[in-house]
């Protein structure tokens, strides 16, 4: 059975009584049926927040109008910052990667098996390796090679060719280069990164490694978005798994390598599903 077309309102505002009520009421009164409601009150920024999906199939406003009633009644005199999304509009998707397979892998079986309501257009590298990738799922597979020397340039087609293709957000999938500062401000909490580490921990280029020598008992990984100060982004998903003295460099990097896949999917599903609201450096990820 087809699933109703929805609307979903990702909102947060200065915290005041009424708030809730005045959303409900604003769906309710045009015929919307509430399908899901979270809300949370952080009570140091004092600052509500709030998710919230109804159905349209009798709700009185057209699609195309319903932002503008909602800001013209209710953003602006409760001086709301706020997102609106529509179901059936599948959100795309670009994805980044360089070598390493794991993450693309498990992005891609759950897109193949409908488990990630969106569309992948193209993935982008710096790398041939993973070419064969693409053309098994039947993705368009672009190579851009970057050296110190024409990783501007580079990166300009690279934009060029996410504008062509109407990209909504990226996820970088293992890649394995810095995101200029331009990228980074074109797509505001829309690139999503997986490091390979429980941040903040064990920076550097053999985070495993380093994890080992220290003897560990846990290793993580985290899913953040981009900003310009490196990995340090808003959080999205965290996780981590038991590792014990009897582990190798070798199993080490096996089970930290499944829990960045799993990590960075469950990241990709909740900005997919619109349950992600960032703020102040901070993220709001609702159930």
């Amino acid at each position: 059975m087809e699933k109703k077309e929805t609307a979903i309102l990702l909102m947060h505002c200065p915290d005041k009584q009424g708030i809730l009520a005045a959303v409900t009421d604003f769906i309710n009164v045009n015929k919307g049926n509430i399908v899901y409601l979270d809300q949370h009150v952080d009570y140091v920024q004092n600052t509500f927040f709030m998710r919230v999906e109804w159905d349209l199939e009798n709700f009185i406003i057209p699609r195309e109008k319903i932002e503008d009633y909602f800001s013209t009644l209710y953003a602006q005199k409760y001086d709301m910052s706020y997102n609106l999304y529509f179901s059936h509009i599948k959100p795309r998707m670009a994805i980044f990667v360089s070598k390493m397979s794991h993450c693309l892998f498990d992005i891609l079986s759950r897109y193949m098996d409908g488990g990630l309501h969106v569309e992948i257009p193209l993935i982008i590298s710096n790398h041939p390796d993973l070419e064969w990738i693409g053309q098994k799922f039947g993705i368009p597979f672009y190579i851009f090679p970057i050296t110190k020397e024409n990783k501007m340039e580079q990166e300009a087609k690279e934009m060029e060719l996410l504008r062509n293709e109407n990209i909504d957000f990226i996820v970088l999938a293992r890649y394995m280069q810095i995101i200029s500062e331009d990228m980074i401000k074109s797509y505001p909490n829309k690139i999503i990164n997986i490091h390979h580490s429980f941040l903040p921990a064990f920076i550097g280029a053999k985070p495993y490694h380093a994890a080992y020598e220290r003897g560990v008992k846990i290793i993580g990984a985290t899913s953040h978005y981009v900003t310009t100060e490196l990995d340090a982004g808003p959080i999205i998903e965290q996780d981590v798994v038991r590792v014990t003295h009897k582990d190798t460099v070798q199993s080490f990097i096996h089970k930290g390598q499944d829990l960045e896949k799993i990590v960075l999917s469950r990241a990709v599903e909740k900005h997919i599903d619109r349950k992600v609201l960032s703020y102040k450096n901070k993220t709001v990820v609702f159930s």
